[in-house]
């Protein structure tokens, strides 16, 4: 495991104007290798959404030969990303602009494999016109909905309307008659197990919960999903592929046998969320710096801006955590604030004004809309730039 200290950032990233965001190369790569070994005989399909950086997302899928192929999370990155020369795209969500459809479907046409979402009938027959206006025959993947309900609980997220064997079933009747769209192949998200920590200091009641919820989830998925790809192959329709899992998810998603290949990408940047799951750990690749500009009083450092919180439902889990120098924490009332963030800090690093405290961002590809670049490091130097999304002047949701 390779070990990371305040110094050895510190001294790599000296004149480097804060803040700025960082990829550390050697922690990626060992993710990978970490990622590549956990997927059994599944081939392995890249969350873009948690790298949004197109040299990333490219060193990736160079790295091992085990990922192959993206999923997006909007047709307008989807058609950004064919324009990069990367094939094999999978929209993860349902999409409806019809003039995004439309340019979907010529580059289509163009010989480019994107694969677009559907739950519903509305979506089938909105893709279908799209299809035969264009005249061209769309690839269409349908989203089976993985939550699991209890009498008064929800264990999932609200996402696909498919729960059932007959209503899949119709769906891909309905797209088998169609001369002009194509069934691709299935994904069932288990997000409840994937997306879920069970590792959550001081909250043993809560974690002995989820941990039980997700063990239960784990049977009922697999059931469900192999019933679901099953029913579908009986009519004959020869999928390409059957998408689950996510990086939480990995173990357990690799092991079910009707799934071809899971879908991976925030435990590659391993954000602050993951510390919180108790079966892996991956290693904490991507991060960012901003810069002391004030001491209020001994053991406190106010730095400048830093408020970067996740999406979701709101809570201290949201916020970015201070990670170098080590022993870093952030004030309780204050927290990270738009235009400056308070720390404490009584370790035996001396700090003085001007010098950076690194934290990890709560979620993998959030922080990526808040910088225009990564800085990336390799064996105790920067060795080069990747530009994200926001760099490159695109901004997809």
């Amino acid at each position: 495991m390779i070990k990371r200290d305040y110094e050895t950032y510190r001294r790599a990233f000296e004149g480097v104007p804060k803040p700025f965001a960082y990829l550390d190369l050697d922690l990626l790569s060992e993710n990978i290798r970490s990622i590549a070994e956990k997927c059994g005989d599944k081939t392995l399909r890249l969350a873009s959404k948690s790298l949004r950086s197109v040299r990333v997302i490219q060193f990736v899928l160079q790295a091992s030969d085990r990922f192959r192929g993206v999923m997006c999370f909007t047709v307008p990155e989807a058609l950004y990303l064919a324009e990069q020369g990367l094939d094999d795209l999978l929209v993860g969500y349902p999409a409806w602009e019809p003039e995004h459809l439309r340019q979907a479907a010529r580059k289509i046409a163009d010989g480019r494999r994107i694969t677009l979402m559907a739950d519903s009938a509305e979506h089938i027959d909105h893709l279908e016109a799209i299809a035969r206006e264009t005249g061209v025959r769309i690839p269409v993947c349908l989203d089976i909905d993985m939550s699991v309900s209890y009498p008064g609980l929800h264990f999932g997220v609200r996402r696909s309307p498919l729960r059932t064997k007959e209503e899949t079933l119709a769906l891909a009747r309905r797209i088998a008659s169609s001369p002009h769209l194509l069934l691709d192949g299935l994904m069932g998200y288990e997000a409840q197990i994937a997306g879920v920590g069970d590792r959550y200091p001081g909250a043993w009641a809560r974690n002995l919960l989820v941990r039980l919820l997700k063990r239960h989830s784990v049977r009922v998925v697999a059931e469900r999903r192999a019933e679901m790809v099953q029913a579908v192959r009986e009519l004959g329709i020869p999928l390409r592929f059957v998408n689950g899992g996510g990086t939480g998810s990995l173990a357990t998603t690799a092991r079910d046998p009707s799934v071809t290949e899971v879908t991976v990408g925030s435990g590659l940047y391993a954000p602050v969320l993951f510390d919180y799951y108790r079966d892996f750990r991956y290693q904490p690749a991507a991060g960012f710096a901003i810069e002391i500009v004030r001491r209020p009083r001994p053991g406190v450092y106010t730095c400048a801006g830093g408020g970067y919180v996740a999406s979701g439902a709101a809570g201290r889990d949201k916020l970015p955590m201070p990670y170098l120098p080590e022993g870093t924490r952030l004030l309780p009332l204050e927290g990270a604030g738009e235009v400056q963030t308070p720390v404490r800090y009584e370790g035996p690093v001396a700090l003085n004004l001007g010098d950076p405290v690194f934290l990890r961002h709560a979620k993998a590809g959030e922080l990526c809309e808040r910088f225009d670049r990564l800085h990336l490091f390799s064996e105790g130097r920067i060795v080069g730039e990747a530009t994200t999304y926001r760099g490159d002047g695109r901004c997809f949701l």
